[in-house]
């Protein structure tokens, strides 16, 4: 396929008419194949390869953009965003995918053009949007882990008898577990990416585009706004808010009630802090 067919909108020059089959790394390269590169370093090693088209950062334009390298490099703003558009196009979505080992119950509600794995359980109550990944194992639309006590200790299930939305374009990864509310919804928005072994709890609200990385924790109520990002075993107390363009480092802890907010504000530690005052005490600490 031609790659200007791959990337349609993106100015490519002469590059664009080049036929792509894959997108591969360097040492796998041939001349069907499509690369990237964001540095000199790579972009040194793209040309030394067998690629046929190379993406190439447009910072590199001037040590590199003569006319002996324009047939085989496209320079573009994001080469990394271009190569996955690319692949994503050859790899094609088709038609609706389920695989036989899924469990489907009653009642939920599918959009067009999702791909669900094997051993994917999705709970009576549960909608799916459209073009929506579910990988392996993960289990949606869960009993809620809620309970009230009584005088004596013992425990009593609160009824967890809500919904669970998933918005367009979300895509979720294997043995993920998302609970359904308990009266009302547990909801992630379109666009947002959750990596594998990732728990969200009852009455959360994800927003759009936010990136979950894996083993993280959510207990129930909490809210992560829009475009945030959650890095890996990132521990969310209950009813904690996590701002819109946040940035919670791996390990981070949020205390129940807390909230964190300031668009492109990175916190780390437990309890999570501005990366600035996290790092002030780990001075302090070898100090000591």
């Amino acid at each position: 396929m031609r790659l200007e067919h791959l990337l349609p909108g993106w100015e490519l020059g002469a590059v664009g008419g080049a036929e792509i089959r894959r997108v591969s790394g360097l040492r796998d390269a041939d001349r069907e194949s499509l690369v990237f590169a964001t540095d000199t370093e790579t972009l040194t090693e793209a040309l030394e390869s067998a690629a046929g088209a190379i993406l190439a950062a447009s910072k590199l334009t001037e040590k590199f953009g003569d006319q002996l390298i324009a047939e085989r490099v496209a320079f573009v703003r994001d080469p990394r965003l271009a190569f996955s558009l690319a692949a994503k196009e050859l790899r094609g979505l088709g038609g609706p995918s389920i695989h036989p080992t899924a469990v489907i119950s009653e009642g939920v509600v599918m959009g067009a053009d999702h791909q669900i794995g094997p051993h994917v359980t999705l709970y009576p109550g549960v909608t799916i949007g459209d073009r929506v990944v579910i990988q392996a194992g993960a289990v949606i639309g869960s009993t809620g882990f809620g309970y009230a006590r009584d005088r004596d200790g013992k425990y009593t299930l609160f009824p967890q008898q809500g919904t669970v939305v998933i918005e367009d374009d979300v895509e979720i990864g294997a043995n993920t577990t998302i609970d359904r509310g308990a009266l009302g919804e547990t909801r992630i928005g379109a666009g947002t990416k959750i990596d594998n072994l990732v728990h969200i709890g009852h009455n959360c609200v994800i927003g759009k585009n936010v990136i979950i990385a894996a083993q993280t924790g959510i207990s129930g109520s909490s809210v992560v706004e829009d475009g945030a990002i959650l890095g890996g075993q990132v521990g969310i107390g209950e009813h904690a808010t996590v701002g819109a363009g946040v940035i919670l480092g791996g390990g981070a802890g949020v205390l129940t009630n807390k909230k964190m907010t300031g668009p492109g504000q990175v916190f780390w530690g437990r309890p999570a802090r501005p990366l600035k005052e996290y790092l002030r005490d780990l001075a302090r600490l070898r100090k000591g």
